[in-house]
């Protein structure tokens, strides 16, 4: 039996493939534990500086939960005994990691797809890939999804999204700054490694610690930000990283992170 998904190191980034091309890399059970493995693998590597989140073929980046009857791991049930949905493990797991998550966008990313994509950091993706929440189509609602739907999304194109069902291209949400690139599809690989150059050659303990901190600030009132981030950036400043960087700075060369 294939990997449903394959974990590969390419460079200083991790790369993430959801390898079911033949159900359109849809999502189950089986697939969120590998992501988060992936993600464990990815930070407990002081050498890897940020994560690819793909699929697998040219169709589909994540066509969301398996629909087909009886499919492996469908996200439609809960276990009253164990009522920890593995979707919220997966994006809690995307939430806490201190490493960038740059979503490769390489087909349609729908319903708990495009979740992925909002949970991800960065996006880069093909301009004719289709973006949405179908759920409504079958009389549901994108319910494990909305707390990063509206973190990415205005209210009223949220709102379009899951009363309709109907998509946008990544050229269109690439206009209303829902994803950072909208390429031509023989462009897609060419705008990531643009990307991941200038992720790759900062800071990682900066980055790291940033990322730690942007998730707790989010949820906090702006007073209680204030004090934290003043914290924060104490403690940043002992780091051998910033040490480095700001050496580095006065003596006008390229700065070597140590990761520390």
């Amino acid at each position: 039996m294939k990997d449903q998904v394959l974990l590969e190191r390419r460079g200083s980034a991790l790369w993430i493939i959801v390898n079911r091309p033949d159900r359109r890399n849809a999502l189950n059970e089986t697939v969120a534990q590998r992501i988060v493995e992936g993600l464990d693998m990815a930070e407990a590597d002081r050498d890897v500086r940020a994560v690819v989140l793909t699929g697998a073929g040219d169709k589909a980046f994540c066509a969301g939960g398996d629909l087909q009857p009886a499919a492996d791991g469908t996200p439609f049930t809960i276990d009253a005994a164990d009522p920890k949905h593995y979707v919220a493990r997966l994006l809690r797991r995307m939430d806490a990691c201190r490493l960038p998550i740059v979503a490769r966008v390489n087909g349609h990313a729908l319903a708990g797809g495009f979740g992925l994509v909002c949970a991800c950091d960065l996006v880069v993706a093909r301009e004719d890939a289709l973006l949405g929440v179908s759920e409504v189509k079958v009389g549901l609602f994108p319910m494990m999804i909305l707390p990063y739907l509206l973190r990415t999304l205005t209210y009223r194109r949220l709102m379009e999204l899951c009363v309709t069902g109907e998509p946008i291209t990544a050229g269109e949400a690439r206009g209303e700054l829902t994803v950072n690139y909208a390429v031509p599809t023989n462009e897609l690989d060419a705008k990531l490694d643009w990307l991941l150059a200038r992720i790759t050659d900062k800071s990682p303990t900066g980055i790291r610690l940033g990322k730690q901190a942007l998730s707790k600030i989010r949820e906090m009132s702006t007073d209680s930000a204030l004090e934290y981030a003043q914290f924060m950036l104490a403690n940043m400043a002992r780091t051998e990283d910033a040490r480095e960087g700001f050496a580095a700075f006065a003596e006008k060369r390229s700065a070597n992170w140590t990761a520390r």
